[in-house]
């Protein structure tokens, strides 16, 4: 036989073995599915909820304009520590000062005419007094000389006498009285011209008063809104020249995050949390939560979800979390990221898996799976009878036993940062499938599976 031939025969036999191999291991591989796996553990676990914000201090304030006036002169700068009644910045006080010292010099001639008064009255009531006497004396007189004429001891002529004397005396009196009533109204009226300028000046003074703009609180001027000849405006929310600095108590230091609304039910009052502040890399603070934002904020806008205007948006809410740092540097500054990671809750020697384990299958994919009757990939839901059946999810993990995957429904509890929490239905050292996703999303009871727990090459970059 010619060498060709036997070389064709040669390769023809190696084709039919390396077709009979590759069908028959085609046939073993056909509905296996590759996996990850993993152990069950025991370990401790800790429940953490992670959000997002800024720095501030527990107590700060917005210094806002009380009064029209220019910028003169600004005491302060960003940065300064203040403390309480501490001059900040001046306005011009030119016209407010020149007010004061003519209510004064109005008070003083008030005061003067106020005493001219009280004179008046008084010497208006000794007056009344004198006379008074006089007309005790003048009715004496007369009733003498009255009993003296009917006894015919006098003449009629001094009887009238001493009537007329009486008459004159009464008349005294009253024309008196008068005079008193007229100065004690000269006098109230002195009083009040007295009380209402005292009043008006009190008015002058706070105006003045205004045009110096001192510490409410104790802390460091952490931000300025105006310059030196800039006009402030009487305070009003979004105004411009309304707001003219920030006083911030540094204190006590807290961290303001916003927490989504599906883990604000975990977040109580107390709990610790780890902070990390952007501008500190590599240190964590500690601190607790001291105050659970009761009202909802949408997360764009910012603006409470409980009102008119925000009432039916679907958009995402967050709730706000207030956590206070324990021992504060003093280089923090109000508004720094930071980043706070909260302590829910904590257990000691429970038996954890990794979260993305986890899967879901409906009854009716079980079912089938014990009877035989599934497919190696997931089945959509019928709208068939049993419909409601097959829409009962049930949670577990894939089991590794043997070559196939066996599904045990689980029940979780906490979960940490990559582990969760399971109770009941696995034992330590079991051994379970964690990937791939599409591995445990495609995956069914009892399906064959075949482990690759090797670490995936990194892709290399073209060039």
């Amino acid at each position: 036989m010619k060498t060709w031939k036997k070389i064709g025969i040669g390769v023809g036999v190696a084709l039919l073995i390396g077709g009979v191999a590759w069908y028959t291991i085609h046939k073993l591989n056909q509905g296996v599915v590759m996996v990850q796996t993993g152990r069950v553990l025991r370990q401790d676990l800790t429940s953490l909820v992670t959000a997002s914000g800024e720095i501030r201090p527990k107590n700060y304030t917005n210094v806002l304009g009380e009064g029209i006036g220019k910028i003169t002169d600004i005491v302060v700068k960003e940065g300064d520590h203040v403390k309480k009644g501490d001059v900040l910045l001046h306005l011009e006080n030119i016209q407010p000062g020149a007010d004061v010292q003519a209510q004064i010099a109005g008070i003083s001639a008030s005061e003067s005419g106020m005493k001219a008064a009280a004179a008046a009255y008084d010497s208006a009531v000794a007056t009344l007094a004198q006379r008074q006497s006089d007309l005790d004396k003048a009715k004496l007189d007369w009733q003498r000389g009255e009993e003296s004429y009917k006894e015919q001891l006098i003449s009629k002529q001094d009887y009238d006498t001493s009537k007329a004397a009486y008459n004159s005396a009464v008349a005294a009196v009253t024309a008196s009285q008068a005079q008193v009533d007229q100065a004690r109204a000269t006098r109230d009226q002195a009083r009040s011209n007295l009380d209402q300028g005292q009043a008006v000046l009190k008015h002058t003074q706070d105006v003045l008063r205004k045009t110096t703009y001192t510490a409410p609180i104790d802390g460091i001027v952490s931000y300025i809104a105006v310059r030196v000849g800039e006009n402030v405006v009487p305070g009003i929310q979004g105004t411009a020249g309304s707001s003219i600095l920030t006083i911030s108590d540094m204190s006590v230091v807290t961290t303001e995050v916003k927490v989504d609304e599906t883990d604000i039910t975990s977040i109580r009052d107390g709990q610790p949390a780890d902070v990390t502040i952007d501008a500190v890399p590599g240190t964590v603070f500690k601190g607790r939560v001291t105050e659970v934002g009761q009202l909802a904020i949408l997360r764009t806008s910012g603006q409470a979800a409980m009102t008119a205007e925000t009432a039916n948006t679907q958009e995402a809410r967050d709730f706000k979390v207030v956590i206070t740092l324990d021992a504060p540097p003093d280089s923090l500054r109000p508004g720094l990221s930071a980043t706070a990671k909260i302590q829910t809750a904590q257990k000691q020697n429970v038996l954890t898996i990794p979260i993305q384990a986890i899967a879901e299958r409906s009854q009716k994919e079980l079912d089938e799976a014990k009877n035989g009757t599934g497919s190696s990939v997931t089945l959509a839901a019928s709208n068939s009878e049993g419909a409601g059946r097959d829409k009962v999810d049930i949670q577990g993990v894939f089991v590794v036993r043997g070559n196939k995957s066996q599904f045990v429904p689980v029940k979780t509890g906490i979960s940490g940062v990559t582990d969760i929490e399971i109770d009941g239905g696995l034992q330590e050292g079991d051994q379970i499938v964690i990937g791939s996703y599409k591995a445990l999303r495609t995956l069914r009871p009892g399906s064959k599976i075949k482990i690759d727990n090797s670490v995936p090459k990194p892709t290399e970059s073209s060039s």
